[in-house]
């Protein structure tokens, strides 16, 4: 597969276009001036207070700065680094503890934090809290094993690592120097909390930009062209620390006559992404509406000219519907609760053929999608992983 990325900085915005075979299929923004909304990152590390617990939900809430709530599961309870500890219950109005947001605020609901806290490399993922090797699925399977077994000299109590799909292509020398590197950044901000004051900021995540390059499978990635000079500075210094053998991907697009969003349509695939329908090329459309609680995709036959009634015809759209819906997902980055409606099949035979392609196109999303089920009034029941805004929520942002 042949990837690119674009980053172009517009409106205020920093956009990031994943295109893969040629087509966008996946698009990210950022504000560019560093905002209050853009204050609290996935993955930034506080010393948080405890101003709340819920116990028939299983909850607290814990401050990160003065009147910034977030949702805290006490299941991480177990195994939390408490900087300032009051009282004799696991955990207790007022205790100061090490916590990481591991999902940003979306609507009215508050940022989520867990003790749980990770450092996250280039081919492995420091993980506090789950002390297990792991290697990714996406890794053939032969050096999966192979993974787990040189690794497992590195089992201990405090930490446990996580290979990413990256490390495919590395040497064994290049992923086990970036383990001790994240190893020593994880003891180094564990022994520094101890002499903090609470709601002090320990790491703060790069901006979101920064870590679609860090976090980017690398494989089959032709070019990243970069359409600001401070940004593709930036960018270059990044890559220089973190990625020097492929700096030469690098490029600076500068035609002021001939801009990138008219290069490669990035302003027509963004104005798409935030419109309610989606068109298919049968003539069918979708339409997607996110809630507060959920996201709704229903499938309509529209123009389709074949008979949208029968069984076939049904069938022609569900199909593509099927397709279309993943491509959405990921390319608007919705997450959560997803229902889809598809038009309504009398053939078991073909709803289980649909559902079977339908998980196939979800299974290509490198966010977690999961097909839950059907339910009897054949509505098909999706879940993302919740992991940064959706796209419409962080176009809104100003």
């Amino acid at each position: 597969m042949k990837r690119k990325l674009l980053i172009e900085k517009k409106d205020n915005k920093i956009r990031t276009y994943f295109i893969e075979d040629g087509d966008i299929v996946e698009i990210h923004s950022t504000s560019a001036s560093g905002d209050y909304a853009d204050r609290h990152r996935l993955g930034d590390i506080y010393i948080g207070k405890v101003s709340n617990i819920v116990p028939n939900i299983g909850a607290a809430f814990i401050e990160i700065e003065k009147g910034v709530n977030c949702y805290y599961d006490m299941k991480d309870v177990s195994s939390a680094v408490f900087t300032c500890k009051y009282g004799k219950k696991p955990l207790c109005i007022g205790d100061e503890l090490v916590v990481q947001i591991s999902r940003e605020a979306v609507k009215s609901k508050a940022p989520t934090v867990t003790g749980n806290i990770s450092f996250t490399g280039r081919y492995a993922v420091l993980t506090h809290g789950n002390t297990r090797i792991g290697v990714s699925s996406k890794i053939p399977r032969s050096l999966r094993e192979e993974y787990k077994r040189e690794l497992s000299v590195l089992h201990n109590n405090d930490f446990g690592i996580i290979i990413r799909t990256n490390a495919k292509d590395a040497s064994f020398d290049a992923v086990l120097e970036e383990i001790h590197a994240l190893r020593e950044e994880y003891y180094n901000l564990i022994g520094n909390a101890q002499t903090r004051v609470c709601f002090s900021c320990l790491k703060s995540a790069p901006p979101s930009y920064i870590a679609d390059l860090k976090n980017v499978y690398m494989d089959g990635m032709e070019s990243i062209i970069i359409g600001d000079k401070e940004l593709y500075t930036r960018i270059h210094m990044f890559f220089q620390t973190e990625l020097p053998e492929k700096l030469d991907i690098l490029e600076l697009y500068d035609n002021p006559s001939f801009p990138l969003d008219k290069l490669y349509s990035t302003q027509t695939a963004l104005d798409k992404a935030l419109m309610e329908r989606a068109w298919l090329k049968t003539g069918g459309y979708l339409i997607i509406q996110p809630t507060e609680a959920l996201t709704v995709i229903d499938v309509n036959s529209g123009k389709n000219t074949s008979r949208s009634d029968s069984e076939e015809g049904a069938m022609k759209v569900n199909m593509e519907a099927a397709r279309e819906a993943a491509r959405q997902i990921r390319l608007r980055n919705l997450s959560g609760i997803i229902i889809i409606d598809f038009i309504n099949l009398k053939d078991e035979e073909n709803t289980r053929k649909l559902l079977h392609e339908f998980k196939y196109f979800l299974a290509k999303d490198p966010i977690q999608t999961t097909l839950v089920d059907i339910t009897s009034l054949g509505l098909v029941e999706v879940t993302r992983k919740k992991v940064r805004r959706p796209l419409y929520e962080e176009e809104r942002t100003k």
